[in-house]
């Protein structure tokens, strides 16, 4: 934000980022002043949604829950570094 002079979404994901709306509401927590305010019935409602915006209506920076597929990305990583491995 200190580079770009704006701030247009606060992401949240994996396995905290997606299941722990307290953390996400502690972490968000006193930052009003950047644009991020959540609303609080947005936050804990997110269920599985691959994305849900938990950002407070009228609110200038969007805040987002993206679901990942963690395990899938580390089993294709290592997937490639075998076949490299095998060059």
């Amino acid at each position: 934000m200190a580079v770009l002079g704006h701030l247009d979404a606060i992401v949240f994901t994996g396995g905290i980022g997606e299941h722990a709306s307290t953390i996400r509401e502690r972490a968000c927590e006193g930052l009003e002043h950047l644009g991020i305010a959540i609303d609080l019935s947005k936050n804990e409602a997110v269920q599985g949604d691959l994305v849900a915006d938990i950002a407070r209506d009228g609110s200038p920076v969007r805040a987002l829950v993206v679901h990942t597929e963690e395990g899938r990305e580390i089993a294709m990583q290592t997937v490639c570094t075998i076949h490299q491995a095998g060059k």
